[in-house]
């Protein structure tokens, strides 16, 4: 597939046609839908889709020519029989190859529309501006890809009929009329009063779709929407019986007589009538319905700011003078801010020089805008005035570690060309030597996503080791001492910093205020404007209050003590106190955002990387799906009564769809044979040679207004069954895919740590978005039409074998044939299905991976790396998806050609019997000609099933991941409602590990931590730390005991644990919604304590103008520093301290 179409090639045509064709403000709309190449491509010749009209209308007429050969007294010769009849099967062979063909192109080319808006989506959002990303929940992007752009898949096999469907309408209701006259006039109003009503519910997300703007209520909406259409769309099997039904009565009622070859001629042409307007054209506005919704997604999406380098300021400074020799950065008279709309400026009046060779330090209050400040000189922060000059490349370590699903060699290297010696060197100074001498496959180690099997000092090292290796002029390193022991600490900045990069311009945020000695320059920042610059000398004497704010007596303090070798002497030594004040204004700087961040498998020849470790390689089974999927899936949304009744239901609408058909012919037929006889009964019933022939007297006959009294019953008695039946079967789909999605959820947040340790993102938001929306919209569409169709089948089968049991052989034999056929399918199809999912998974995590670390990406001018490894994954995805639409046409075609071998089969051998009624004959024909295109979508629609079942099934192995231990406490081991009101922690023989087969991280503890101490826990990074607090809260295999207060943490459940229990994470969490929900979710506190929280980590002062408590929090809290997350993590531990 990618040899042969290109994601390059498929995205340079589509960008081209937009730059030729469209404005600026419209990025994606329908010119873009009308082609790749042009018009060509999607009309898909337009000489065959005439071919294929002039077939499928010749059908009717051949079959009417037929029938008078069949008429009593007919003088049609026999050899013109066999014309007519070859001529049926002609047309029919010819609209099944032609139909197929159409099927293939339009699979084929709505899969190179999707990669190509794929591709733009992914492009574009390595070009979103910090302030467009902050709005922009990652969700929302992957829902694009997941989703969205899907639609495309189908839109081009519909879209024809948007035209198609009308032409063929207007020379069938010409045709209709012209045989006629009024009756078939009333049947053609039938039909086309139906339709409007199923276009109106089709068109539904038209309007609805702008009020979903949280994903529960798009799933909500989808729900419904899916449940009207699949209402109205099961009325296809009635339409054509309705508007025969209304012709007939028409007939009747003008004393018309009825004939078996008119009768049938209207019913093929009824049958080309509904099939084209009520099914396909129906289908099509449907399809371009979502499409219509789904570009609208995708125009507001790439029509969202971009990042620009600005070559003029607003206000029209040139942001390229000239800078001198020993000029690094320049900022002249800087203020910026995020938002353009907001009153205030996140920096203000900003003048600051960086020269060559230079660390300039930047320190400040926490949300005081240090961070925000090096994203100006990124060019991340829309400068409003000043100018901001950089002279030289820029390498950029950012405050939150961005590692990501890959080797520890490829998150250092990024890229860039691999130097041993440059590499080892960047290792020593960095302090990672001895970590790596750790990990079992050394710096080739695989680590999971968001680097979760390192510890938060180890990711710190690794995401410096990657700016320093970065060959570059000026290196900004956002607090990248923060996370990192003081020995630890000392290393990076005498070895790193003050020596490997001595002569480059360093500008340094830090709070680590020891090392502002060894500082060139020190900037202070308070609100966003600077308050004082100099060097350390000036900065003692000044006799402005900062050199207390900044606890300057205590520097030669924190010198003297930290120049120790070893861990044991660190036990020894006196810990400084290091001043840190809160802020007390809150100037919001827009940081990285913390989504769920994934795997980018960057180019580098020279790395070769290890399989990956069964744990991170997504598991697919094999073989069929199980009877238990379809059961669970069922039971999910019924009881055995309540799908039994759907069965009946469906075994009863089909009953009656082909009485009413049978009834028709068969009384008609008696009223016409008995017409043809003499009156004397008794002596034509003697005259017959067999005398088991015996005919009963006229009078014993329905007559032709008591049988349409019967056939208007059985009309009726349809319409009810079928609407009775939708609304149950959708109404059991609804409660089975919310019942599965429900039971997912509850799995995976109650499964232990470990899964989302191993388990990227990418791959957990692919079953909720990707297998959920296939639960959700494609597996009821599909098993809708799978049933129908097979009772439908079922039907003509019994119909055709009630006319001439002869006919029970060729139907078992054709019926065994694609029965293999599909068995052969299916057991291609569910490895291709399988293999389509695990392929799509990369795609997602890789966007997740990119948004996460788009700063550090663009610092790196790596997005053709990024862009290019995208690429990649969706060209893997679309080779395995290519294989799965031809394996999957490739069977319909063999299905329709045992069809059209069924059909010969049954025409022809009514030319060989004698004394056949032409209505049987017609009955025959027409219900067989319908199971060409219906028999084979209808077992393509079963296959699909099958497919949409391996959802179900991803859902569910989400649904029985391994639980952790007693999430609920036994009624007699329920620990008291004040527990634990001492705080007496006691650790006895603890070990602990995150794997059952890794070796321990925690190894034979015994502590005791008495009520009330404060006690610190200090070591290297990777030492355990963390791990202890993990085994307090029991998020890993715990051995041994952990006692709080007498009580066996053991022995009580994880939620009555861990809620007794504050925790402020070192990494903050935040979630989006509004300060209060952060604060408080559960809604257990007044504001009052809210405010009182907020004031004890001074926090309060920030946000008591504006919004309050109903601030807004974006995405991972990303429109907060790090810092104020931290303070808002602190002031939610404080809370549920009370």
């Amino acid at each position: 597939m990618s040899r042969i179409h290109p994601i390059d090639v498929i995205l340079a045509t589509i960008i081209l046609m937009r730059d030729r064709r469209l404005d600026v403000d419209d990025p994606l709309q329908s010119s873009i839908l009308i082609s790749l190449r042009g018009w060509s491509q999607i009309s898909f010749r337009l000489n065959d889709r005439v071919i294929l009209v002039e077939a499928m209308l010749s059908q009717p007429i051949l079959l009417g020519l037929m029938l008078e050969y069949f008429k009593p007294g007919s003088n049609v010769p026999k050899e013109y029989a066999y014309y007519y009849a070859g001529g049926i099967v002609a047309t029919t062979g010819l609209s099944m190859f032609l139909i197929n063909q159409f099927q293939f192109n339009g699979f084929h080319i709505g899969m190179k529309l999707r990669v190509a808006c794929c591709s733009l989506v992914y492009r574009k959002s390595l070009r979103l501006s910090r302030s467009a990303l902050g709005d922009t929940a990652a969700g929302k992007v992957v829902n694009l890809l997941s989703n969205d752009v899907s639609r495309f898949d189908i839109l081009l096999m519909f879209l024809n009929q948007l035209w198609l469907a009308p032409l063929i309408a207007i020379i069938v209701m010409y045709l209709i009329v012209a045989e006629t006259g009024v009756p078939g006039a009333v049947g053609v109003i039938v039909v086309f009063l139906v339709v409007p009503l199923q276009c109106k519910f089709v068109r539904v997300p038209f309007n609805v779709t702008a009020l979903a703007t949280e994903l529960k209520s798009e799933i909500r909406i989808i729900r419904k929407t899916s449940f009207l259409r699949g209402i109205f769309m099961s009325f296809n099997m009635c339409t054509t019986r309705l508007a025969v039904f209304s012709t007939l009565i028409t007939l009747v009622l003008q004393g018309n007589r009825l004939s078996a070859d008119r009768v049938f001629v209207y019913v093929s042409y009824f049958n080309i009538l509904c099939f084209s307007m009520s099914s396909m054209f129906v289908r099509a506005i449907a399809e371009v319905a979502e499409a219509y919704v789904s570009i609208n997604r995708l125009q507001e999406f790439l029509l969202l700011d971009e990042f620009i380098k600005m070559e003029k300021t607003t206000n029209g400074s040139l942001m390229h003078k000239k800078l001198t020799d020993r000029d690094g950065v320049s900022l002249k008279n800087v203020t910026a801010k995020w938002n353009e709309s907001s009153s205030d400026n996140t920096l203000e009046k900003l003048f600051l020089n960086a020269n060559k060779g230079k660390l300039v330090a930047i320190i400040g209050q926490v949300g005081s805008g240090k961070s925000s400040l090096l994203q100006a000189i990124l060019g991340e922060l829309p400068i409003s005035s000043g100018s901001c000059l950089v002279n030289g490349s820029l390498s950029y370590a950012c405050q939150e570690p961005w590692v990501f699903a890959a080797t520890i060699r490829q998150n250092i290297v990024f890229g860039t060309p691999f130097d041993q010696k440059r590499y080892d060197e960047v290792v020593r100074v960095c302090a990672l030597v001895r970590d790596f001498e750790q990990f079992p496959q050394g710096d080739l180690t695989l680590v999971g996503e968001r680097g979760t099997s390192l510890s938060g000092g180890q990711k710190a090292r690794v995401n410096l080791a990657r700016a320093v290796y970065n060959e570059a002029d000026i290196y900004l390193l956002d607090d990248p001492l923060s996370a990192v022991d003081t020995h630890v600490g000392k290393h990076l900045f005498d070895e790193c910093i003050n020596s490997y990069l001595k002569h480059k311009t360093r500008i340094l945020v830090t709070h680590q205020l020891q090392y502002l000695k060894d500082a060139d320059n020190i900037v202070i920042i308070k609100q966003g404007q600077i308050q004082m610059q100099g060097s350390y000398a000036d900065l003692m004497k000044s006799e402005i209050d900062y050199a207390k704010l900044l606890g300057v007596e205590e520097l030669d303090e924190i010198e003297d003590i930290v120049d120790y070798k070893t861990e044991a002497d660190q036990e020894n030594t006196r810990l400084p106190r290091i001043l840190r004040q809160f802020s007390r204004m809150s100037t919001r700087s827009t940081q990285s955002k913390v989504s769920r961040r994934s795997s980018i498998a960057l180019e580098n020849e020279i790395v070769e990387l290890d399989p990956l470790s069964s744990d991170h390689i997504e598991k697919s089974s094999k073989g069929k799906i199980g009877k238990s999927v379809y059961i669970q899936y069922m039971m999910a949304g019924t009881n055995i009564c309540g799908f039994l009744g759907v069965v009946l239901m469906f075994l009863l609408s089909q009953g009656a769809a082909s009485g009413a058909d049978y009834w028709m012919v068969t009384q008609e037929e008696s009223l016409a044979y008995y017409d043809q006889l003499p009156d004397n009964y008794t002596e034509l019933n003697q005259s017959f040679v067999d005398t088991n022939v015996i005919l009963i007297p006229r009078e014993d006959i329905f007559s032709t207004e008591t049988s349409l009294f019967i056939y208007t019953a059985i009309i009726v008695f349809l319409l009810v069954i079928t609407f009775s039946r939708a609304i149950i079967f959708y109404v059991m789909c609804m409660k089975s895919s919310q019942g599965l999605h429900n039971s997912m959820f509850n799995g995976i947040t109650k499964t232990r740590m470990r899964f989302f340790d191993v388990n990227p993102s990418g791959r957990v938001l692919n079953r909720f978005s990707k297998d959920i929306g296939s639960v959700d919209e494609i597996l009821p569409k599909a098993l809708l039409d799978a049933t129908q169709i097979l009772v439908t089948a079922l039907g003509a089968l019994v119909v055709s074998v009630i006319i001439n049991y002869l006919f029970i052989i060729p139907v078992c034999v054709i019926g065994f044939i694609c029965y293999f056929i599909r068995e052969l399918y299916l057991k291609i199809s569910k490895d291709l299905k399988r293999l389509e999912g695990i392929t799509k998974s990369p795609v997602f995590t890789h966007l997740n991976a990119t948004l996460q670390g788009l700063s550090t990406i663009r610092a790196y001018k790596a997005q053709d790396i990024l862009r290019n490894e995208f690429d990649k994954h969706q060209d893997l995805h679309s080779s395995a998806y290519f294989l799965f639409i031809g394996t999957s046409v490739t069977f319909g075609f063999y299905l329709d050609l045992f069809s059209l071998i069924f059909i010969s089969l049954v025409t022809f051998s009514f030319l060989l019997m004698e004394e056949t009624f032409g209505g049987n004959v017609g009955l025959a024909i027409t219900q067989s000609l319908g199971l060409v295109g219906l028999l084979q979508w209808g077992i393509r629609q079963s296959a699909e099933v099958s497919n949409s079942m391996m959802s179900v099934e991803r859902v569910l192995e989400y649904k029985y991941l391994e639980e952790e231990p007693l999430l609920e406490s036994a009624p007699d081991k329920l620990p008291a409602s004040d527990w634990p009101s001492k705080g007496l922690i006691q650790f006895e023989h603890t070990s602990m590990k995150y794997v059952e087969t890794d070796p321990h991280v925690l190894k034979d503890l015994n502590i005791t931590i008495r009520p009330s101490e404060k006690v610190g826990i200090v070591g290297r990074t990777g030492a355990g730390k963390s791990s202890l607090i993990s085994a307090l809260f029991r998020l890993a295999r715990v051995e041994g005991t952990i006692r709080i207060d007498g009580i066996d943490t053991k022995d009580i459940g994880l939620q009555d644990l861990r809620s007794r229990i504050s925790i402020i994470p070192q990494d903050p969490v935040l979630f989006s919604g509004t300060l209060r929900k952060n604060l408080d979710p559960f809604d257990h506190f007044s504001d009052f304590d809210l405010w009182n929280a907020l004031e004890d980590v001074e926090l309060k002062d920030s946000y008591d103008s504006g919004d309050g408590l109903r601030s807004k929090v974006t995405e991972g809290g990303s429109n907060f520093s790090v810092g104020q997350r931290q303070l808002i993590c602190l002031a939610r531990a404080i809370l549920q301290e009370q």
